[in-house]
């Protein structure tokens, strides 16, 4: 198990500001803040990693479950544990481009979520939503996803609270392979 090293205040050399304050590094997040393996443009071929996905491995591509016109996956860069995100295959933009099947799929699709996060997980409530358009927070504003965001009582703890940073007790790749088997079928 990792634990956070502990250095005292006064031992804390260029970090800025000395105080009492630990800190958690996380670097991989940069690669997120830094916009890495977001789409070049608005088309599906300007390198738009949710046109790419499909064409990996369910394991390589953290791909929970395949629909006819959707998919579920994991978020890269998750906001807690089991964050999952239904995305159509097509490379739509806004949600009033889905056509009927794709609609009630990916609507399918996030019931199933629900189900098995609860199952594989005890899951209390959820967030979901989509964030359409970059001055609504869209990520990857080009293509369409909506975000299942599991939730437990108690789970706003101290970490990101007051230390603006969010615990996550398991890899991805075991996250995919528990939401996977526990994923409902027909």
């Amino acid at each position: 198990m990792l634990r956070p090293m502990t250095i005292e205040p006064e031992q804390q050399v260029g970090v800025g500001t000395q105080d009492a304050f630990q800190r958690l590094w996380t670097p991989h997040r940069m690669a997120y803040i830094q916009g890495e393996n977001k789409p070049t443009g608005p088309e599906a071929g300007d390198g738009c990693p949710f046109c790419a996905l499909p064409d990996l491995s369910d394991e390589d591509g953290l791909i929970v479950a395949r629909g006819t016109h959707v998919y579920a996956v994991l978020n890269l860069y998750p906001y807690n544990g089991g964050h999952l995100m239904v995305v159509p295959f097509r490379h739509v933009a806004d949600y009033t481009e889905l056509d009927d099947a794709e609609t009630a799929e990916l609507a399918e699709l996030t019931k199933r979520a629900m189900t098995a996060l609860r199952k594989a997980s005890g899951a209390h409530g959820f967030n979901i939503g989509m964030n359409q358009g970059a001055a609504a927070g869209a990520g990857i504003a080009a293509h369409l996803h909506q975000h299942i965001v599991p939730r437990w009582g108690g789970d706003t703890n101290f970490m990101p609270v007051v230390g603006h940073t969010k615990v996550l007790p398991q890899l991805l790749a075991d996250t995919r392979r528990m939401l996977a088997d526990a994923w409902p079928v027909d």
